[in-house]
């Protein structure tokens, strides 16, 4: 098969095609609900909370309540250890990247280009891309992404020592909360007290009594409408919090563009390139959906939590909002592009 068709029976797939046109349609929609004051300027906000509180906590749990194998284990540890060292090789890589920004204004420039949007803006993508076992690697992805944003992050932008505030905030919030609840019930499921549950097949099978998908339907299935919401909701909230801003400022900026072009271009590709040269001498076999959920999360604006950092500790927080418009925008327009990629790399590859 040849590039040409590789690439022709990516953008003929209509999973691919249904999920882009989801992201992008439903955003428009919050765009236009907020630009026709059908939302009001406090509507991006509310459904952002929700999305964090509730849907997203019951995306990532229930994207544990599978059966584990050896497969999918061996690309959980993986991406769990590639979601710590990616920080740390950014960490690096950013410094020259904003070499000839100095100050304030490259601390900030390092930071938004290290940590994206990967919880709010990620994980719904690849919900809908990949479903449940992409949602399952995201959200182990973003183990390190949490351990580094509220740690380095924090510590860069305000100057001062990590505070207890934050540590609760990596790990007693609800969305790692169920994170690490699910994981937890995930990995040792064979090891739990077990319970007998008939399949629908009529046939009788022991599992884990934490395996609420198959001895407590009756929970299950309201975290199931509860996960359900993540992607919609956080779409309208995106175009929403969109057709709230004024474009002018931001477009004019040369600084946010050269940002934008880093954090949505330059960090996947680096994503994919080492992931490629890891895989291809045996450190780190990849599949296709390892590589797209790394490449999505990667590929996200700025982070919500960082743009925050800058306004508070007073970090060029001009700079801060410009680059989190400019980059929201961009990415909108390149994630489908960027799945597209990524679809035409495992085929050609045979992931």
């Amino acid at each position: 098969m040849n590039l040409l068709e590789v690439i022709r029976t990516t953008v003929t797939d209509m999973n691919i095609v249904s999920a882009i046109t989801s992201t992008l349609f439903i955003i428009m929609l919050g765009y236009f609900c907020r630009k026709k004051g059908i939302f009001n300027d406090q509507v991006g906000k509310i459904l952002s909370k929700v999305v964090l509180t509730v849907a997203l906590p019951a995306l990532a749990f229930n994207a544990f309540m599978q059966d584990i194998d050896e497969r999918t284990l061996s690309e959980g540890i993986n991406i769990l250890i590639w979601g710590l060292a990616i920080y740390i090789i950014l960490i690096v890589l950013t410094k020259p990247m904003y070499m000839k920004f100095k100050g304030d204004q490259q601390d900030t420039l390092r930071i938004l280009t290290i940590f994206g949007s990967t919880t709010f803006f990620g994980i719904p993508i690849v919900g809908a891309i990949y479903g449940a076992e992409g949602v399952l690697y995201a959200s182990i992805f973003n183990i390190g992404y949490r351990i580094f944003l509220y740690s380095y992050g924090y510590i860069k932008m305000s100057g001062l020592k990590m505070e207890t505030r934050n540590i609760k905030e990596m790990f007693l919030n609800p969305i790692v909360l169920a994170t690490f609840a699910g994981l937890f019930i995930w990995m040792f499921q064979s090891y739990i007290p077990q319970v007998t549950v008939s399949t629908e097949a009529g046939v009788a099978s022991q599992v884990a009594f934490l395996r609420i998908d198959q001895t407590a339907v009756w929970l299950h299935k309201p975290l199931t409408y509860l996960a359900g919401l993540a992607s919609p909701l956080a779409w309208l909230a995106i175009g929403a919090t969109l057709g709230s801003v004024d474009f002018k400022s931001a477009m004019t900026n040369k600084v946010s563009w050269f940002y934008s072009f880093n954090k949505i271009i330059m960090v996947p590709s680096i994503n994919i390139v080492l992931l490629l040269l890891l895989n291809f001498v045996g450190i780190m076999p990849l599949s296709g959906v390892l590589l797209g959920t790394v490449v999505i999360m990667m590929a996200t604006p700025t982070a919500t939590v960082c743009a925050a950092y800058a306004i508070s500790f007073d970090k060029d927080a001009v700079l801060a909002s410009n680059a989190s418009l400019l980059s929201t925008l961009s990415a909108v327009i390149l994630i489908p592009i960027w799945i597209i990629i990524i679809n035409t790399i495992g085929q050609i590859f045979a992931f």
